[in-house]
């Protein structure tokens, strides 16, 4: 092997010329896919390997013009997504990128910063802050509490049990039955116990069940995955300061249904919880991740998580290091699409987007109801209808897969009382009762096709 002492030639100086054609056809592609998505196949149709068939095995030895790219998404990506940005998406929880949380995407990874400590970028650092005061407000929750974004509710329910074991390890946690299984998993990741607790006749956490002197935290959910239900927050906060126990609250769905007034019966408790999660990113119209926790306790988050190596020495004057309240050291620059979210829609419209969701679960539940041989199966508090037509698990079973199969919505299920139930999610800014009626008379299509 040879040296040489000639440099390499340069050909990818930045070329702002191209940069702006290529920027202009990228925001055109973005304002076709937008405009289209509607009209597609909302589940993918492809089997396993298909996508990565129609690609190269090695990468390219010379660079391409991004017109290739452009073009290989319309040809081999496009075909081969779950279109999660579409408004008759309604398995899990559905979501939304909205115009300003995309438009935001951008400016993000145009600036690429890392906010680690206040010092390594401070507008983001205290963007973040302010943004979580802002929603805090918006939501109704107490003034003067830490809060801080995470990629999703499974890194903040792991930051926020990670504090709790530093104030009480080698206990459990305990949640519903119904827990989202993020809670489990957390527990797993540090070492404790984790406990379910069996719910009552609406599908809540029966507090009267919980051993809270055994408990290292408690996980009451605002808006269980199953049914949206809302477990007995006040109840299960009496047991844990008898105790000492960790209170966390799940409201990763639920939670921005407190922008809206009327809605707010569900924060009961919630100000006496020890910690808090919301994810903007299932109903707040922010694209995917981004995920928002408070605390009252930031010490105890700080205990976990602090580590002072001389290369990440603290920022002066009293500044916040954000990399002290969580797993991750590297931080994007999130609260900047949620800055652009909240601008955007402003507290009016996120109220109407979140009352015309609700409206519509409601009048969707009429329309199963009022159908002979459907049943609603659990309280419709939210935006999220539990169905199912008379007949067996596999029947059922097979009416969503038809459904799915069909390109027209997307819809999961889950087991209530060990019976199959059809879920009915809505959540995404751009679903019309159009698309609710749509579903639903491909639903009564497939069960009449059984």
């Amino acid at each position: 092997m040879t040296r040489s002492d000639e440099p390499l030639a340069r050909d990818d100086a930045f070329d702002a010329t191209a940069f702006h054609d290529d920027a202009l056809a990228a925001v055109a592609w973005v304002e076709r896919y937008l405009a289209r998505v509607p009209e597609l196949p909302v589940l993918s149709p492809l089997r396993p390997g298909a996508v990565r068939a129609q690609l190269p095995a090695a990468p390219p030895e010379r660079g391409e013009p991004f017109s290739a790219l452009l073009a290989d998404l319309d040809t081999i990506v496009v075909p081969g997504l779950t279109h999660w940005n579409h408004p008759r998406f309604f398995a899990y929880f559905a979501i939304t990128g909205s115009a300003p949380g995309i438009l935001a995407e951008l400016l993000i990874a145009a600036m690429n910063v890392n906010g680690m400590t206040w010092r390594t970028s401070p507008a983001a650092t205290e963007l973040e802050e302010l943004v979580l005061d802002w929603l805090a407000q918006l939501f109704g929750l107490p003034a003067g509490w830490h809060g801080h974004i995470e990629d999703t509710a499974s890194t903040s329910t792991l930051a926020a049990l990670a504090a709790a074991r530093t104030l009480r390890p080698g206990g459990a946690v305990y949640a519903s039955e119904h827990a989202n299984f993020s809670v489990e998993k957390a527990a797993r990741l540090l070492g404790l116990e984790y406990r379910t607790v069996p719910v009552d006749g609406e599908f809540r956490m029966r507090a009267d069940l919980v051993d809270y002197d055994a408990a290292t935290a408690v996980v009451p959910t605002v808006g269980t995955t199953a049914t949206t239900s809302v477990d007995p927050v006040a109840a299960l906060a009496d047991g844990c300061e008898r105790s000492g126990a960790w209170l966390h609250v799940d409201a990763a769905y639920a939670g921005s249904a407190w922008v809206c007034p009327e809605l707010r019966w569900s924060l009961a408790g919630c100000e006496r919880a020890d910690s808090v999660v919301v994810n903007p990113h299932k109903w707040l119209f922010t694209p995917i991740d981004c995920s928002t926790l408070w605390t009252r306790r930031p010490e105890a988050l700080a205990a976990a998580f602090s580590a002072r190596p001389d290369y990440l020495r603290p920022s002066e004057g009293g500044a916040l290091d954000l990399k002290d309240y969580g797993p991750a050291l590297g931080r994007r620059f999130r609260a900047l699409k949620l800055w652009a979210v909240i601008r955007g829609f402003g507290r009016e419209g996120l109220q109407a987007a979140i009352r015309e969701h609700v409206r519509l679960a409601a009048l969707f539940a009429v329309w199963v109801a009022a159908e002979p041989g459907w049943e609603v199966c659990a309280p419709v508090p939210f935006s999220v209808v539990c169905f199912r037509h008379d007949g067996s698990d596999e029947e059922n079973e097979a009416i969503v897969e038809r459904v799915n199969a069909s390109g027209v919505a997307f819809l999961a299920g889950t087991k209530l009382n060990g019976c199959f139930v059809i879920r009915l999610a809505i959540g995404h800014e751009r679903t019309t009762v159009e698309d609710v009626r749509v579903t639903w008379e491909a639903l009564r299509e497939a069960a009449a096709a059984g």
